[in-house]
């Protein structure tokens, strides 16, 4: 088997390429944000009891307030809850609690909402058909 040779250019190129990766990498490290994985779980755990205890408030107000039934109560509260996370997502408030809190406003059911009604919103130019309706379940969708 024969011997390579190897050429001045190649390790010219070769140097530029470590050069250039090196460059590269710090500057990844430098735009990359920082997470703190325990404060993450922390705002996650918070927020996502804080929707849960808005909903029990809310379902605990039809029970007693309106006089409903538990099973009508727990229907009226979703509605609810799916209500205030649409109208939170047309004002673009909901993505301004996301960004801070995390999974924990993803995993109620205001999160299911806020995946139906995003899209929704920002497709409404293309249409009532093509727009809301091909985009509304982009998200969502699978899940169904």
């Amino acid at each position: 088997m024969a011997k390579k040779k190897v050429k001045a250019s190649d390790v010219v190129k070769t140097e530029d390429k470590q050069v250039h990766d090196k460059l590269y990498n710090d500057y990844v490290k430098r735009v990359t944000p920082v997470n703190n994985r325990l404060i993450n779980m922390l705002n996650a755990f918070l927020f996502g009891g804080a929707i849960c205890a808005v909903g029990q408030g809310i379902m605990d107000a039809y029970r007693n307030l309106a006089g409903l039934e538990k099973e009508q109560a727990q229907t009226a509260t979703s509605i609810t809850l799916v209500l205030i996370a649409v109208i939170l997502t047309g004002l673009n408030l909901y993505q301004k609690l996301a960004k801070y809190a995390g999974a924990g406003t993803l995993v109620p059911i205001t999160g299911f909402a806020n995946s139906v009604a995003a899209p929704a919103i920002e497709f409404q130019k293309e249409g009532q058909v093509f727009g809301i309706g091909c985009k509304i379940f982009t998200i969502a969708g699978p899940v169904i």
